[in-house]
């Protein structure tokens, strides 16, 4: 991952830029503010989008009147959706195009789309190898 996108990881996510592949473990491990999600919604994506892949509505709200952290597993989902909407826009020159890209089912990925895929680490490792492979001329 570019400098690049790790300084704008750090800003959407609202902390320092992660250095590496430790710092975002680290981040991960302490556990994202329930307030992330709120950028999330910031950056373009719907609430029915962050219930399918990151967390549902109800569970949300749960969390916040505890002022309860986002699990390990949900702030690994926030970490992975934000790295792949950073590549996608990389790729694609603007978060308008990098969302619909996200949004639409790819024959490459078995007519599914590509944001769904972002539950899992398998699924995202599928969608980033698409983006490779397209930045890389491999895929028009």
């Amino acid at each position: 991952m570019s400098a690049a996108m790790n300084i704008q990881m750090g800003d959407w996510l609202g902390l320092p830029a992660p250095v590496g592949e430790s710092d975002i473990l680290r981040i991960v491990e302490a556990r994202l503010a329930t307030s992330v999600i709120n950028r999330l919604a910031t950056l373009g994506l719907e609430r029915s989008e962050i219930d399918e892949v990151i967390i549902p509505a109800r569970t949300l709200q749960h969390r916040r009147t505890r002022r309860e952290k986002l699990t390990t597993e949900e702030s690994d989902r926030v970490l992975r959706v934000i790295r792949v909407l950073a590549t996608t826009e990389e790729v694609y020159g603007s978060r308008e195009r990098a969302l619909a890209w996200l949004r639409k089912p790819k024959a490459r990925l078995e007519g599914r789309v590509p944001l769904s895929l972002l539950k899992t680490d398998a699924g995202s490792r599928m969608v980033e190898e698409l983006l490779l492979q397209i930045d890389e001329g491999m895929i028009i």
